[in-house]
């Protein structure tokens, strides 16, 4: 994943791009997980801070909007 200047340099459509493909990867990583498959366990955490990273760079990004259209 892309470090956090990384994603704060990205537009929202490639965020919202980046946090569907996380989303996914959790889904998948979370799948293999319960049956047996996944290999590292340490790739689920990694998964969850990312879809939160990126979830807290769009909403303050929602917010500033908010904010500088009062």
């Amino acid at each position: 994943m892309a470090t956090t200047e990384e994603l704060r340099a990205a537009t929202d459509d490639a965020l919202e791009h980046q946090l569907l493909d996380a989303k996914d990867a959790l889904f998948k990583a979370r799948f293999q997980h319960a049956t047996g498959q996944l290999d590292n366990s340490a790739l689920l955490g990694r998964l969850k801070r990312d879809v939160a990273r990126i979830s807290t760079l769009l909403r303050e990004r929602e917010i500033a909007a908010a904010e500088s259209q009062e």
